[in-house]
């Protein structure tokens, strides 16, 4: 078989692959969804799945449908695989929610466009949680980074993960606007990135480093 091609994931079969489109902050549209529908019977996905990571996976491709598939679609490719942010997950926050105390969506939509589909600038696979309240609906204690709403402002929240390993993230800074938030969260990239070992998720790099070491850098 030729190589690998663009933006897919070869499945369990080792003859189908799955591609994953980029839906920031989960938001979708009825044109999107038509698209979707479109290509899934275009070429017979056998199946649809809505990801962990508010996105949608087209499961079932065969290789050589997989390029014109992206094509049809015209949407990025939301990357399930490198070094690099694989998405930005958000709540509705105060544009739906009645518990919501912070713009997550406006916040999601900054970071989204600051880091999302940039390659080669930060050491491993990196998640973030925006929640527009304490209640963390967008994970926010569970993701590399995070951050969620309170009455007095932004909590940012550094090293979670789920998965095989799971940890609590720590918050680090209470009680920021919008605009300190986003100043903070570059910095933490920043440390992060010219200090973590190759593909060193930001959960291990914390616990190797201590959090606060960490703080002392960032703060």
């Amino acid at each position: 078989m030729s190589e690998e091609p663009r933006g897919a994931i070869l499945q369990r079969d080792k003859q189908t692959y799955a591609i994953v489109p980029r839906i920031p902050m989960g938001i979708l549209t009825p044109e999107i969804l038509e698209k979707l529908a479109e290509i899934a019977r275009k070429y017979k996905v056998r199946i649809i799945k809505i990801t962990s990571g508010q996105r949608i996976a087209l499961v079932g491709l065969k290789h050589e449908d997989v390029e014109n598939a992206w094509k049809d679609i015209e949407m990025d490719v939301g990357p399930a695989e490198g070094l690099c942010v694989h998405y930005v997950q958000a709540c509705p926050g105060i544009e739906t929610c009645k518990f919501g105390q912070g713009n997550s969506l406006g916040l999601a939509v900054r970071i989204e466009k600051m880091y999302v589909g940039k390659e080669g600038i930060i050491p491993a696979k990196t998640k973030f949680g925006i929640s527009g309240c304490s209640l963390n609906c967008a994970e926010s204690y569970v993701r590399d980074f995070g951050a969620f709403a309170t009455p007095k402002g932004w909590n940012i929240v550094v090293g979670g993960n789920s998965g095989g390993r799971p940890r609590i993230g720590n918050v680090i800074a209470k009680g920021l606007s919008e605009e300190e938030a986003i100043e903070l969260i570059k910095k933490c990239l920043d440390y992060y990135s010219k200090n973590a070992n190759p593909k060193e998720r930001m959960p291990r790099f914390i616990e190797r480093i201590g959090v606060e070491e960490f703080k002392k850098a960032v703060l």
